[in-house]
């Protein structure tokens, strides 16, 4: 088994039901959720600015899958939960579930990196991971913490609600 941390976002409808929903589903395709962080409302980033805030959270899993297998598990989360293939990047959707970090695994294929190569630059990211461990760092020893502390203006994270429910 290992241990990491997805990260969960929508901003189309109930934000939270989504959030939710993804939580609950995760588990019927071999990933058990053990904690979640406090959501949070997140200005969008990226290449598509002009959308909907998105609700944000973190949670920390376990699961016996290798990266291939979890990031496939995540996909058909996000297909179970009402997203649509295709669309812009960074654009509007009813969910993303994201595989963020897993155990001390470095790993890359054409369709997955771990961790996640935004994993140090994302606000919206880094509260939510640093409230369920404010001590994790990445596979090389770099304190996530840190990352949080180097990061520029903007990308406003705030508090929106309590953990989700396992």
């Amino acid at each position: 088994m290992s241990r990491g941390y997805l990260g969960l976002g929508s901003n189309i409808g109930d934000r939270r039901a989504h959030l939710q929903a993804a939580v609950d589903t995760l588990a019927d395709h071999g990933v058990r959720v053990l904690r979640s962080s406090s959501t949070y409302d997140t200005e969008p980033v990226g290449l598509i600015l002009d959308q909907a805030e998105f609700l944000n959270a973190c949670i920390e899993v376990e699961t016996e899958h290798e990266p291939a297998a979890l990031l496939d598990a995540c996909k058909e989360v996000e297909r179970e939960v009402g997203r649509s293939a295709g669309g812009p990047r960074h654009g509007p959707r009813v969910i993303d579930v994201d595989v963020l970090l897993l155990g001390e695994l470095v790993y890359e294929s054409e369709r997955l990196r771990l961790p996640h190569e935004q994993v140090t630059s994302r606000r919206f990211v880094l509260v939510p991971l640093l409230e369920l461990d404010p001590e994790l760092t990445l596979p090389g020893g770099e304190r996530l913490a840190d990352s949080l502390a180097g990061l520029g203006g903007g990308q406003d994270v705030r508090v929106a609600g309590p953990p989700l429910s396992l």
